[in-house]
């Protein structure tokens, strides 16, 4: 799913303290605005016309699947921009994209939990999400441990939840509640290997593509809180 961000002489790891910071601080700035742009194009969504039956229409194992599939893809999209020198005009395109592109695929958990499950589940689980990510930040800030070698086991685990996934649709089991807890405990991980690739692994000029990676690991973990969230309160959709 992911390999590791090779480093060179200007990587962040490598830079001066004036420049790690400067990049740092492009880097969350715009993991910001993507949230925001998210919350804003899925709050039309929820709210739109043809939002019941769009939501209708991506129920079920499939959403679950688009959803891990959307991660892993974005992953590789991510690094591989990363590691290329493509323009920063091409890389802005690919996280607005994939902003919207999450926002859609969000639809029928946000939907459901909007109209269907307890009043305030969706800021419930945003505020989780953001307090995790926060703890998991300045565990790496802090420690400035090198956690890169998570990427291997973030691949296989990646590639085992897309089977589980895809045998639930084929023989017709629910996922549940376990697999939504290993699924945050994964979108964990992830929040973390991709912090300390920003800390560690990038050059200072690749605060979108880090933005863009950070941006998918943290809805993934928000995706699946919501799911844990829903499923305790008997509104879950599987």
């Amino acid at each position: 799913m992911r390999e590791q961000v090779y480093k060179l002489s200007d990587s962040v790891a490598n830079s001066s303290s004036t420049e790690r910071a400067a990049f740092i601080r492009r880097t969350y700035s715009h993991l910001a605005v993507a949230i925001l742009g998210f919350i804003a194009v899925a709050y039309y969504l929820v709210h739109s016309p043809f939002a019941a039956k769009l939501a209708s229409s991506m129920t079920g194992g499939m959403s679950w699947l688009v959803v891990i599939g959307l991660f892993m893809g974005v992953s590789y999209i991510a690094n591989k921009l990363a590691l290329s020198q493509t323009s920063q005009q091409m890389q802005y395109l690919g996280l607005g994209l994939f902003v919207i592109a999450e926002a859609i695929v969000f639809l029928p958990l946000l939907f459901i939990a909007t109209f269907y499950a307890g009043a305030g589940l969706i800021q419930t689980a945003g505020l989780m999400t953001l307090l995790l990510v926060g703890g998991i930040t300045a565990t790496v800030f802090i420690t400035k441990k090198d956690f890169s070698f998570m990427g291997s086991i973030l691949s296989i685990g990646g590639f085992v939840a897309l089977g589980f996934i895809i045998c639930s649709m084929i023989f017709g089991f629910s996922l549940g509640l376990v697999f939504a807890l290993v699924m945050v405990l994964f979108a964990a991980g992830s929040v973390l290997y991709t912090t300390s690739n920003i800390l560690h692994q990038y050059r200072t000029d690749q605060h979108v593509a880090a933005a863009l990676s950070l941006f998918a690991s943290v809805a993934l973990l928000f995706f699946y809180i919501l799911q844990v969230l829903m499923s305790l309160g008997g509104g879950g959709d599987d």
